[in-house]
């Protein structure tokens, strides 16, 4: 166990540095009264019969584990589709890590209906022993993606890959039904905008008058 707290040590610190950096994109916007693109932050580091389970599927050898893309992973969330490619736009323009893949899976959707925006990137971690550069995968999608994400996962992992013909049919039925609703956010964002800029305001007129 000592061998992977030490091995795992790193991954957890990248992924709370990032998680820090990445929630301070969103609170510059919220600063600047402007429409921030992401809505929330969260982060994980893969759990060991994961990462073991992964390693076995992939082929890749134990004492190659650092070739494991999201031992480390972040995900962003956006309100609307188009929000994205801003905030891949805000990644790459940062010059506290490497972007060393990309993987476009909403123009591309995957067989199941799967999307999402992978980036895959190299992150220095500054440990006692030295900086130390790992792999870290920050995920970027709506909500609406992630609801439908989140239960396949859990699908995925009763079945094992394997879906029953009807559980498959019903998970691509809903995955267009995510991306339908995501289309009809989209057609509605200023009058969305508007009524949250009116609530935040509001809100701060509120905070204001208590002090």
């Amino acid at each position: 166990m000592k061998h992977w707290d030490l091995f795992l040590a790193p991954y957890k610190q990248a992924v709370e540095e990032l998680k820090v950096k990445l929630k301070g994109m969103r609170s510059q916007f919220e600063l600047h009264s402007t429409h921030s693109p992401i809505e929330f932050v969260t982060g994980r580091v893969k759990p060991i019969a994961s990462i073991l389970d992964k390693a076995n599927q992939k082929g890749i050898p134990l004492d190659r584990l650092e070739e494991m893309q999201d031992i480390a992973g972040l995900r962003m969330m956006c309100q609307f589709v188009d929000d994205i490619m801003r905030v891949v736009e805000l990644l790459r323009n940062r010059n506290d890590f490497e972007i060393v893949e990309e993987r476009d899976y909403i123009s591309h959707k995957k067989a199941s209906g799967y999307r999402s925006y992978h980036v895959v990137i190299r992150y220095p971690v500054q440990t006692i022993e030295g900086e130390k550069k790992i792999l870290a995968e920050i995920q970027i999608r709506t909500l609406a993606m992630n609801f439908w994400a989140t239960i396949e996962h859990s699908l995925n992992y009763k079945y094992k890959g394997q879906f029953p013909e009807d559980i498959r049919i019903r998970l691509q039925r809903a995955a267009e039904a995510a991306f339908l609703l995501d289309e009809e956010m989209s057609q509605i964002r200023g009058e969305i905008q508007e009524a949250q800029a009116f609530f935040t305001r509001k809100k701060e007129l509120q905070q204001d008058g208590d002090m």
